[in-house]
């Protein structure tokens, strides 16, 4: 069976032992070291630009799948943990080498690109409504820049596009998703 473009990542340059590791966390996270998982990822994110800005769709991805799988976030606590740490030491890692430092928050950036749209969606479906309900011009604020940053952002990646824009309708729609909104935004998710 062949892999859609959208599942192919650029992970090439490590051994094949940790592909393999990398193709599993990213399929079944469960059956893997999550933790090994996530200090692979960092380590090659501060050596290689280019993979730096890759490892966050993956992160995001093996977020994804093990929150499906399990219901857990093991992976999420491990990658913010050893980030944490990476970030502690950021004077020193600056000190030894610049394009590590670049790297590293390019790789933050990267990570929180995903996971932060991801997180302030669930939130809104949580807890808009109540939101908007203490505070309509906050809430007015808000969406007008969700909504800019939906058209103005300079090339924000599908997945950010397609979450701003179904929190969008979702307020629009007196926060409640319509039947057919619902089969648009998830019906991939549910393939």
């Amino acid at each position: 069976m062949e892999s859609s473009a959208k599942d192919d990542y650029k992970i090439q340059s490590f051994d094949a032992d940790t592909q393999q590791l990398l193709k599993t966390a990213l399929k079944e996270p469960a059956s893997v070291d999550l933790e090994k998982v996530a200090s692979v990822i960092i380590e090659q994110s501060m050596k290689d630009l280019v993979f730096s800005k890759e490892a966050g769709r993956i992160c995001y991805t093996i977020v994804q799948a093990e929150n499906k799988q399990s219901g857990n976030s093991n992976f999420r606590r491990n990658i913010l943990i050893r980030l944490q740490q990476e970030f502690l030491l950021k004077e020193q890692l600056r000190e030894r080498s610049v394009n590590d430092w670049v790297c590293l928050v390019t790789f933050i950036c990267n990570i929180f690109d995903y996971l932060k749209v991801d997180c302030l969606v669930l939130q809104l479906h949580r807890i808009g409504e109540q939101l908007q309900k203490m505070n309509a011009q906050r809430m007015d604020d808000l969406f007008c820049q969700l909504r800019d940053g939906f058209l103005l952002q300079n090339q924000p990646s599908s997945l950010t596009r397609l979450l701003l824009l179904e929190i969008i309708e979702f307020r629009a729609g007196g926060w409640k998703m319509s039947e057919n909104a619902q089969k648009y935004y998830y019906s991939e998710v549910a393939d």
